[in-house]
């Protein structure tokens, strides 16, 4: 803001962002509300080019939930030390709470172990949407407690909407002491900068929001008297984001942190290096040096930097960090990279051929590749049955592979496809409340799309029920055109009772 310009911060190939924390190292992690993911951000910071995007890689392993809203990053001693680093992110449909889990740094990247649910209630109106640690060392969590909260399943005008009501949890742990509240509004700027060797993340977050709102050249001064002094080298990442945050990089301290010893310090200072470049001496040299890095973090650091450089300054570091290695994690950012650099177009499209079952005609065949593409859409099918057609039975969303929901009657489908579906339903042998309600897709498809993805649907996940046709859906369509509300299953089952 200081300097009046806007970027493209990433461009990953996701349905919604809900969320974004830091850990202690600078690292950024975002949390997708439409799917089952969380990401590491660095990968995809390359610069964007538009109509072209990096897939998003999901560093959860098990226990996964949707949609999510709201994610935290422990760094607490109120909280236990083993605990530390762990990453929290809330449910509100189907689980209703929060998820923790481990993250485990895993070559260039991580990835995640879950441990439990921090918290969880039997309150279908739970509804968490945020949490973040308070001074205190508490954690707080916002619960929006809504009884409708979506936009295509429900009028935005519909009376059950509350305006007015909400609240706020604060969880604690109770066989440890709380943290005792640094001082921040109206502190010295010597206090402040002794804050930043305090563990709580959150501290020393308010503490640099401080610090930028200080004079610029009493913090300089202050600040670079201050490093004199230290030595952990996590304290001296916090003073090099302090003269960032003045736009006034001190170069003596970047460059002694481009050297650190800690891999997790050098890559921070990569980060600084690349939106200062234009303001370091031999800044393209030190990413040059940085691109010959030993650890993989850094290296990737240095090539999402470089996308940003001239396509012939940006190759040259490319080259470096090529001959030094690029496991799985670093590749799929080195081709794109190249790909900016290089002025191709092509790069990190879904080249992934459709596989077809032999067992449709021509006209089947055209249609399933085109429900292919539909039922992977944001915000449609994939996003709660999932890609694989399995569902997410712990956040509510059934599957729809090997079903007679879906491998039935075709009519049957047709209507809970078109005007949505909520209430209890049984599906193979699993109850579900049916407090997720199914989005009525009447009005976003048209007929043809609609028994596109429906034929992809029944022939798929090892389904095989035949393709659907667009009379189909237009005879349903025109039969139901008085259709108020979403169908219950009970509704749909007796009009189309199941086969024993």
């Amino acid at each position: 803001p200081q300097r009046r310009k806007l970027i493209r911060y990433s461009q990953f190939h996701i349905p919604n962002p809900w969320g974004v924390a830091f850990d202690q190292w600078g690292q950024d992690f975002f949390l997708h509300t439409s799917g089952t993911s969380v990401t590491w951000m660095a990968p995809g910071l390359v610069k964007p080019r538009y109509g072209v995007n990096m897939r998003a890689p999901n560093i959860i392993t098990s226990q996964k939930v949707r949609p999510t809203s709201g994610i935290e990053v422990v760094s607490s001693r109120h909280f236990p030390e083993e605990v530390q680093g762990d990453l929290l992110f809330n449910n509100n449909i189907g689980f209703l709470g929060a998820k923790q889990h481990q993250v485990i740094e895993r070559g260039t990247g991580y990835t995640t172990k879950f441990r439990h649910d921090l918290f969880q209630s039997k309150d279908r109106h739970f509804r968490p949407v945020d949490l973040e640690f308070a001074p205190d060392g508490s954690l707080y969590v916002s619960d929006w407690h809504n009884a409708l909260i979506g936009h295509m399943q429900h009028n935005a005008r519909d009376p059950h909407r509350d305006h007015v009501h909400g609240r706020i949890y604060r969880v604690t742990y109770p066989s440890r002491p709380l943290v005792k509240p640094a001082k921040v509004a109206g502190a010295s700027i010597d206090q402040l900068l002794e804050n930043l060797k305090l563990p709580e993340y959150r501290t020393r977050y308010r503490t640099r929001r401080e610090l930028r709102g200080r004079n610029r050249d009493e913090v300089m001064g202050a600040v670079l008297k201050w490093v004199d002094g230290v030595t952990e080298e996590r304290h001296l990442l916090e003073g090099l984001w302090v003269t960032w945050g003045c736009d006034r990089v001190d170069e003596n301290l970047l460059r002694k942190l481009l050297g650190a010893k800690d891999h997790r310090v050098r890559s921070a200072a990569v980060r600084v290096l690349r939106f200062n470049l234009d303001r370091v001496r031999d800044g393209f040299k030190l990413l040059k040096e940085s691109a010959d890095d030993e650890h993989g973090r850094v290296r990737l650091e240095t090539v999402t930097a470089a996308s940003w450089l001239s396509n012939a300054q940006g190759m040259e570091v490319l080259e470096v960090a090529k001959k030094k290695g690029m496991d799985g994690v670093s590749k799929p950012s080195f081709e794109f990279a190249e790909g900016v650099l290089k002025n191709r177009v092509d790069v990190a499209h879904d080249t992934k051929t459709v596989q077809v079952p032999n067992h449709l005609g021509d006209l089947g065949r055209a249609s399933f590749r085109r429900g292919h593409e539909i039922y992977g859409r944001d915000g449609h099918c994939a996003t709660c049955h999932q890609i694989n057609g399995q569902g997410l039975p712990d956040s509510g969303f059934p599957p729809i592979a090997g079903t007679q929901w879906a491998t039935g009657n075709v009519d049957r489908l047709i209507k809970l496809t078109m005007h949505g579906l909520m209430g209890p339903i049984e599906v193979a042998g699993k109850k579900y409340p049916g407090n997720v309600p199914m989005t009525p897709f009447g009005g976003l498809l048209n007929d043809q799309e609609m028994a596109d993805v429906l034929t992809y649907v029944r022939n798929s996940f090892g389904n095989k029920g035949g393709v659907v046709k667009a009379e189909q859906v237009k005879k349903v369509r025109n039969e139901t055109r008085d259709k108020k509300g979403l169908y219950t299953p009970e509704e749909l089952l007796r009009e189309h009772p199941l086969k024993k």
